[in-house]
């Protein structure tokens, strides 16, 4: 039986959702290591616990500020760097 593999959905206007997984699972491995909750982040970060959810969700809409204060919290940076075109 030969089923149509769907195509891959294109990203959303702005943004990668591979990057966003990827990030996702970068904090998230990174709480881990360091032994905290997602409680104990919130509160070295000065977030909400759900915020830290939403970032190891990869919630497409995180506001950017409190995101780099997760990341500070866990010794974690951002980097912009130029893409390849698609």
């Amino acid at each position: 039986m030969n089923v149509p593999i769907p195509p891959k959905p294109a990203p959303a206007p702005g943004g990668d959702p591979d990057a966003g997984r990827a990030l996702a699972a970068e904090v998230r491995e990174r709480r881990r290591a360091l032994g905290l909750s997602q409680r104990d982040l919130a509160e070295l970060a000065g977030v909400s616990e759900r915020f830290v959810r939403f970032v190891e969700q990869a919630k497409p809409t995180i506001q950017l500020d409190t995101l780099l204060a997760v990341l500070d919290a866990l010794g974690l940076g951002l980097a912009v760097r130029r893409r390849e075109p698609r």
